[in-house]
């Protein structure tokens, strides 16, 4: 397991490689398909991505007293934000994305330009995600985009992830697509005879 601790810098990042399990501490950014178009548009976020983490994760978050409390944080479908990422990573200085699902060839070819991975968070266990966010430290457009798609700053402690595309252009989600049109090519092949 390797520890990250965010933010993050370029050498750290591009020394993980595709199938890397890691666990990453420090602030971390919820974004979602609203916020992502925010920013694709051009917008100025009102905090620094710099060396960040963005999660594709609406999380269920509840009031308790003065403090916002997280109850579930599961990654949501990251291709969604396919059209958005490798812009965002380019003008904001992202160093890692969080998701599920992988994403497409526009973000791999920006994770490999400008040094970002791609970590995969398990999908289905929002709750036990839950469990390595220490606290909100802040929100930010929850009156503009409603609390599942408004920026969480959250501080997360050992979150765990894989590295599913890392900074020298290998994807996990390429590989296994590329694997599996050739098994099926050759079970095609196989049913035909």
């Amino acid at each position: 397991m390797i520890e990250l601790t965010a933010p993050l810098n370029e050498e750290k990042v591009r020394s993980l490689k595709v199938g890397d399990m890691v666990e990453l501490s420090g602030i971390v950014y919820t974004g979602r398909d609203a916020v992502h178009k925010w920013l694709h548009e051009g917008n100025t976020p009102p905090m620094s991505f710099k060396d960040g983490v963005i999660y594709h994760c609406g999380p269920v978050v509840l009031k308790k007293g003065a403090k916002w409390v997280v109850t579930a944080a599961g990654p949501t479908t990251s291709i969604r934000e396919e059209p958005y990422q490798a812009g965002i990573i380019e003008r904001l200085g992202v160093r890692a994305v969080i998701g599920k699902g992988g994403m497409g060839e526009k973000t791999r070819q920006a994770c490999q330009k400008f040094g970002c991975v791609y970590l995969h968070a398990i999908g289905g266990a929002a709750q036990v995600l839950a469990e390595a966010i220490k606290e909100v430290e802040d929100v930010f457009g929850y009156e503009q985009f409603g609390s599942p798609e408004a920026i969480w700053q959250l501080r997360v402690e050992k979150f765990p992830a894989v590295v599913t595309i890392d900074a020298h252009g290998n994807s996990l989600h390429k590989d296994m697509e590329a694997a599996s049109s050739a098994k099926l090519a050759e079970l095609y092949t196989q049913i035909k005879k």
